[in-house]
């Protein structure tokens, strides 16, 4: 079975913002609003990450416990040389999105299961905790502050990426006892350049990127710098990313880069089980918990390369899909192995990659009634 994440709590009203103090539902919140605002970007043409909104969210650590968070400009960090992140990558990070329903409210999914599961990496690397409810709260905050950056049109949204990292003065390799933690916004369009269409895959049989032991599991800045190799090697042979394998073996598939994967054999979705090294994906989990409730069988196992390529020669593999924060659903139409191209459902986008996807996107944005408690409204 996949991981079971919680039900997102009530919303607490909204605070009156300005450049003060604010005191309410046990939280103290320090806003200060630019005067310069920026220009905004074309929303019909953003792509994904590029352009900042006005402000972030800033908290630290220091004397074993957090300061108060606090909404400031959008600015860059002095980070000081010697700050341990730049030399041991004591770092991590999630991704969530704001989406703005068609009624002009907003709308978030799973925010709460993002901070547990990041409090799940600050304890793999030896990080401190972040007190949940209270940077929701302050999370509610930014996004209202940032209601203007959040765009309307389909496959749009605002991307909310929280990070934390050390920043301890010291040449050493130890625990550190000062962190920043953060919280920027960009609006963000299709992650992928040819938005629904298809990816082509490969799939790395050298390198790895994680074993069971390890940080796989951790959402953390070195497993994206590991996966980086197998991502040019993908571009430069004319593919979208590449599908790792198993560290131990090089025998079984595990996640793409930025994905967690789905196969379609028999009509039964398949995907990797969370072995402990690969992520525990939430949009993963939603997408399990929509299959079951509709009807559809599904198994969490070990998928050989060896099985996944013989099913797709006999006819039986019916589709293949990733699942992300940043993609959603993407349908994959297209697989290479030493050389060799497998080409899944006729390279087009499958019926139960495209029913994810439609209702997936449906709850997010607020389309689709919400069964499952996912879905934070403001």
């Amino acid at each position: 079975m996949g991981e079971t994440f919680s039900r997102n709590k009530r919303v607490p009203p909204p605070h009156k913002i300005g450049s003060q103090k604010q005191k309410e539902n046990n939280i103290i919140m320090e806003i200060n609003l630019t005067k310069n605002k920026k220009v905004k970007p074309d929303f019909g043409n953003l792509g994904f990450g590029k352009y900042m909104s006005d402000h972030m969210l800033i908290a630290d650590y220091a004397d074993g416990a957090w300061g108060e968070p606090k909404i400031v400009p959008y600015a860059p960090f002095a980070i000081d040389p010697a700050s341990q992140i730049l030399h041991y990558g004591q770092g991590i990070f999630e991704g969530m999105k704001a989406y703005k329903s068609k009624n002009g409210g907003i709308t978030l999914f799973r925010p709460r299961d993002n901070f547990l599961r990041m409090n799940k990496s600050a304890e793999r690397l030896c990080m401190p905790k972040i007190d949940v409810d209270k940077t929701l709260d302050s999370l509610y905050e930014l996004v209202r502050a940032e209601k203007d950056w959040i765009p309307d049109a389909d496959g749009t949204s605002l991307y909310i990426r929280p990070a934390m990292f050390c920043s301890d003065v010291y040449l050493g390799v130890k625990t550190g006892a000062h962190y920043r933690f953060f919280i920027i916004t960009c609006p963000v369009g299709a992650y992928y350049a040819n938005g629904l269409e298809p990816t082509k895959i490969f799939i790395e049989d050298f390198y790895t990127r994680s074993s069971i032991g390890g940080t796989g599991e951790a959402k953390c800045m070195g497993n994206y710098a590991a996966s980086l190799i197998g991502q040019e090697k993908a571009r430069e042979l004319g593919f979208d990313q590449a599908l790792w394998l198993d560290a131990k073996d090089k025998k079984y598939v595990e996640e793409v880069g930025s994905m967690n994967i789905f196969f379609v054999i028999d009509g039964v979705v398949v995907t990797p089980a969370l072995s402990g090294s690969i992520l525990a994906g939430i949009t993963r989990d939603s997408a399990l918990g929509l299959l079951r409730k509709n009807g559809y069988k599904t198994e969490e196992r070990k998928i050989s390369v060896d099985e996944l390529l013989t099913a797709q020669e006999s006819g039986r593999l019916n589709e293949a899909f990733g699942t992300g924060t940043a993609a959603v659903v993407s349908p994959v139409g297209e697989i290479v192995f030493k050389g060799k191209s497998y080409l899944i459902n006729g390279g087009k986008m499958g019926k139960i990659s495209g029913f994810l996807y439609d209702t997936l996107t449906g709850i997010q944005t607020g389309a689709i009634k919400d069964d499952y408690g996912w879905t934070v409204r403001l």
